[in-house]
């Protein structure tokens, strides 16, 4: 009898074997031993394979953790699915019945600003040549009333300061600029394309621009600018995207504050989403090259230097958070990972160790189609 039972033990061992995929996805030892590093503090961790949609390593990958700037993919995601990645920001200037009073009406375009440098640098929407254009109506400035909606608060106080006490700039809602009725359009500025608004973000981790984005999103979904409206709008999105959102919450749009959390499966998921939906394009146009663009563009030079032009992905750091979040290119292949540690020591030599040895576990797995 015992024979029996072992035989048959043995010929089921032999189906299970044999049925097993003959290429089963794995990362090597050097991945999990870097993985479980004392420096990382027990991070989450996720690696999909976006064909099978697989998971080749997971570690406390549903703990929700202050992700930092790889939040940033969040508020890109919302703001697509809100406008689409074409959206231009209008604001205009114009004059009414009134000899001294103007409008400024936007459509909170975050890339509006006061600098001359960063209008030059950045081709970025100058709001002194919206001003400037009601030169040609008056040519003093005094009891001049500019009436405005449509503009981030921070933008008027940059106006406010440049003119000084020469214009009065009084906020006002759209059924009080009915009131005028016909307005004399004197001119228009309009923002690059979200796309392009958003690849920039993305590549220099802008939390300005991240931020403004996550609002304006929220606002044109029906929810409030608020945290609250912003948390909202982002579970609405990834709901529709049948991204798993649990233990999500939202206190900026730039993942600044200390407050936010996400999962590494979250992420994950959405760079999956990102990757196959046509609309994303430009969020994963705009992600930085390991060792060749934006704020990865110092890494993977040398620690994990095997992985550099392989990995496209957002970096984020806070005290006590550094995450990287993106695909690494694995021959014909191109995995899908979300890192997340966020118990790091608050010291930049610790957040410093922490980016290498993320580096060093990508490069375990990084290789060319070429390679052998």
């Amino acid at each position: 009898m015992l024979n029996k039972v072992t035989a048959a033990l043995l010929t089921l061992s032999l189906l299970i074997i044999n049925s097993a995929p003959a290429n089963a996805l794995t990362v090597p030892n050097s991945f999990k031993n870097l993985a479980s590093a004392s420096v990382l503090a027990k991070p989450g961790i996720l690696v999909i394979d976006p064909i099978s949609q697989a998971e080749i390593y997971a570690s406390q990958a549903d703990v929700p953790r202050a992700p930092a700037s790889v939040l940033k993919l969040i508020s890109s995601v919302t703001a697509i699915s809100a406008y689409g990645s074409d959206k231009v920001f209008k604001t205009s200037i114009s004059s009414t019945e009134d000899p001294n009073t103007y409008v400024l009406l936007g459509e909170y375009d975050p890339w509006l600003t006061t600098s001359s440098h960063e209008a030059r640098r950045l081709n970025r929407a100058l709001s002194t040549n919206l001003i400037s254009s009601i030169g040609s109506s008056t040519s003093d400035f005094s009891d001049v009333t500019i009436e405005f909606n449509g503009l981030y608060e921070k933008d008027i106080i940059n106006l406010r300061a440049f003119y000084g006490k020469k214009i009065k700039f009084k906020r006002v809602t759209k059924s009080e600029i009915a009131k005028h009725g016909v307005l004399n359009p004197l001119t228009e500025v309009n923002s690059p394309t979200l796309g392009e608004i958003i690849g920039f973000t993305l590549l220099w981790s802008d939390n300005t621009l991240a931020d403004r984005l996550a609002r304006n999103a929220a606002g044109e979904l029906g929810y409030t600018r608020d945290s609250n409206g912003m948390n909202s709008a982002f579970q609405k999105v990834l709901k529709d995207l049948d991204v798993n959102s649990t233990g999500l919450k939202v206190k900026d749009g730039s993942g600044l504050s200390h407050g936010n959390r996400v999962s590494a499966r979250t992420v994950a998921e959405l760079l999956w989403k990102i990757r196959v939906e046509p609309k994303f394009q430009a969020i994963y146009d705009g992600l930085p090259v390991a060792g060749k663009s934006g704020t990865l563009k110092t890494r993977f030079k040398k620690s994990g230097k095997s992985a550099k032009g392989l990995v496209k992905a957002k970096t984020g750091w806070i005290n006590t958070s550094v995450s990287l979040a993106g695909y690494v290119e694995v021959e014909h292949n191109e995995y899908v990972f979300a890192v997340i540690a966020n118990h790091v020591n608050p010291s930049e030599r610790s957040r410093d160790l922490a980016r290498k040895t993320i580096d060093k576990m990508l490069a375990t797995v990084a290789k060319t189609a070429a390679e052998e």
